[in-house]
């Protein structure tokens, strides 16, 4: 293992460890020692990678947005039912949250504000949800009288509601909630041409990464220079302006 590659597994390592500690703490309460320790590495490999923990708590939130960035570019694309992608984003990042420490610290830090407002994944997560609907709206998928703008809010406020609930019991993010709220609203909201084609539970294909792709927090060895941020799957350069997130 080269020189580069020890730096980039000990900076991931370090995420991660920051992560667990955010999540288990808060931000206030986590300390670089513990944080060192869970990483398995010195206090002073860890002023190597951050200058202190805002540095620290910003590399994990950097992490944890670019994959759910990554989750709504996939959304947005290809050309089938926008409602149907719709609940499959959903249903993807609410996998994401109960699978990896890292997203789910990073969502909280972002809504806390505890790293600073770099971005702001609430309102990139709106952003995703009324696109797709305002998309929906122009394929004729939308029952009459029904509006992106009313439906985002819904859906904002339902997605929000479960986020908050699931910080203390995951089982809020398992498959049957998210499909029993879709099994509520997708008769409220769909065309009645859509009538028993959409599935609540998420189509087939939901959440099936592309081969070679990781999770947030993780990189493939040697992709990355020491000091450089994580990257998370499947970023392209057009999704600097796209986002997601459950607050």
């Amino acid at each position: 293992m080269t020189k580069q590659d020890r730096a980039v597994r000990t900076r991931l390592a370090l995420i991660r460890s920051a992560a667990a500690q955010f999540e288990a703490r808060g931000y206030v309460r986590a300390s670089l020692a513990e944080i060192s320790a869970g990483a398995g590495v010195s206090s002073g490999a860890l002023h190597f990678h951050f200058a202190n923990k805002a540095a620290v708590a910003e590399a994990v939130e950097d992490a944890a947005a670019r994959a759910l960035r990554a989750a709504a570019v996939r959304s947005h694309g290809g050309d089938g039912c926008a409602l149907q992608r719709l609940v499959d984003v959903t249903h993807h990042v609410a996998r994401m949250l109960c699978a990896d420490g890292v997203v789910r610290a990073g969502l909280r830090l972002n809504v806390e504000g505890a790293a600073g407002r770099v971005r702001d994944l609430r309102r990139e997560w709106r952003e995703c949800v009324q696109g797709l609907l305002f998309e929906a709206e122009r394929r004729g998928e939308l029952a009459a009288g029904v509006t992106p703008q009313r439906t985002g809010a819904v859906v904002l406020a339902a997605t929000t509601g479960i986020e908050v609930l699931a910080r203390e019991d995951h089982g809020w993010l398992a498959r049957p909630s998210l499909t029993d709220l879709w099994r509520l609203l997708l008769p409220c909201l769909a065309a009645p041409c859509l009538a028993g084609a959409l599935d609540p539970a998420g189509s087939e294909a939901v959440g099936k990464e592309p081969a070679g792709s990781e999770a947030a927090g993780s990189e493939p060895a040697g992709s990355e220079a020491a000091g450089s941020e994580p990257v998370a799957p499947d970023v392209a350069a057009e999704a600097v302006g796209a986002g997601l997130a459950l607050r």
